[in-house]
Parts: structure tokens; sequence; C-alpha cells
């Protein structure tokens, strides 16, 4: 499935971290994402969240390419913090933040067995921002990595570069995956006679082609449409 591609590159952006502990505590929640102050499982596996059942990324795997474009952009935020600014950046906090910002999204959801993709789950209370600050504090993480990884999503006010620098990123792909999806969905809408789950069309589209088959709707809307259609003919006639 195309989002190991995504779980492995984030997993080799988490091994040039410095500080060893950092770095240490980074890969050892990447590689065994359990939550370890709770007896509650996930409904579904780590590589197959969404990043959110309809905002955006919804689609199987989504998780895994937000948080990597959240990587990317945030070290790119960090360049110009730097260059223009002159303003010194811990990368090793923005690389950690970035990468376990959302990593127990998981838990929150479940199949959406009537229309497609997924939705969240009722049975857990906890949101995946305060689950990531706990965990940390649980497994003895710095204090400056929780502090960063609070502010990402606004637990705690943003006092610093590292936490300003990640909830920006956060925040680009997340309009960006949105704009994205609405214009795929939009387009499926369309074909409403052919397709009656466009959220699960486009979902397995995704898994079966790839994330970067989205790159068409700036290229070639008619490409698009014909791998749209060429997939529910194969699957649904």
């Amino acid at each position: 499935m195309y989002v190991i591609e995504f779980v492995e590159k984030l997993k080799s952006v988490a091994e040039n971290i410095k500080d060893d502990k950092i770095r240490e505590i980074t890969l050892s929640i990447l590689n065994n994402p359990i939550l370890s102050f709770t007896d509650v499982k996930p409904l579904i596996k780590f590589e197959e969240s969404p990043a959110a059942p309809r905002k955006h990324h919804m689609f199987t795997g989504g998780l895994f390419v937000h948080t990597y474009s959240v990587v990317k952009i945030a070290l790119a935020l960090c360049d110009i913090f730097e260059e223009v600014y002159n303003i010194s950046v811990n990368r090793d906090l923005v690389i950690a933040a970035a990468i376990l910002h959302d990593i127990y999204k998981y838990y929150q959801y479940v199949r959406d067995e009537k229309e497609g993709g997924y939705k969240a789950r009722d049975d857990w209370y906890l949101s995946h921002d305060y689950a990531i600050v706990a965990e940390l504090a649980f497994r003895s993480a710095k204090d400056d990595l929780i502090r960063v990884v609070s502010e990402v999503h606004g637990i705690a006010p943003i006092k610093t570069y590292e936490g300003l620098i990640v909830h920006l990123a956060d925040t680009i792909d997340a309009k960006l995956g949105e704009y994205i999806q609405t214009n795929a969905l939009n387009i499926l809408k369309q074909l409403e006679q052919q397709i009656s789950k466009p959220y699960e069309v486009l979902d397995e589209v995704v898994k079966l082609e790839g994330v970067k088959v989205l790159g068409l709707l700036s290229k070639n809307v008619e490409e698009f449409v014909k791998v749209i259609q060429k997939f529910v003919q194969r699957v649904y006639t």
C-alpha cells in the first residue's frame, strides 16, 4: 500500500534528530504508537488512519500524507525564519512535534460502513491532542518537547517559535488537503448517476492509485475523471 512509503519517510526524518532523547521517544512512538496510560484499544490500524474523517485527508493513509507534508512545510518555515529574520530555531523540536502532533488520531476513528471512509468512534473520550501530551508525559519526555506539542493545537498558548512553526505548517497543509479533497469530491458528486458513495470511491481510488492521483486535478481533470470511471466500472458494475 502506498502509505508505507510515507511511514518510512517519517522514520528517516526522525532518525536525523540530533538530540538523543527527543529522537528516541519520537521513534519509539512512531514505531509502536500504542497509548501506555489506558487499556483502550484502537479500532483501525495505524497505517489506515485518515487525518480527519471528512475535513481533510479523509482517505486511508491520509494521516501519514498530512504528517509528512507538515514536516516538510515546517522545515521550510525553519529556513525562512533563520534566513530572513535571523531567528534561531530548534529543528529537533520542530521535527518531533510535527511527526507526533496528530499521531493518536487513529484512536478516534472507525470505519464508516454506511457512507465509506471513516467516522468518529463513540466510545473514546480523549482527543488526539490531549492524548499525545499525556503519552509524552507518561513516557517522561523532555519538558520542551511537551510544551511545543501542546502549543501546536492550542492546549497551551503559543510562546515558542517551534510551536508557532508547527502550528502554521499544520494549518497550511490542512487547508491544502481540504481544498484538493473538496475539488475531487465535487467532481465525484457530478458523476452521481454512477457514484452513490463519493467518500467510499475517493478512498478506494487513493488506496489503489496512491495519493498522487489527486495531482491530476491540477493538470488534467478529464484524466482524473477517466481514472474514477474506470474504477467504478470495474468494481461496481
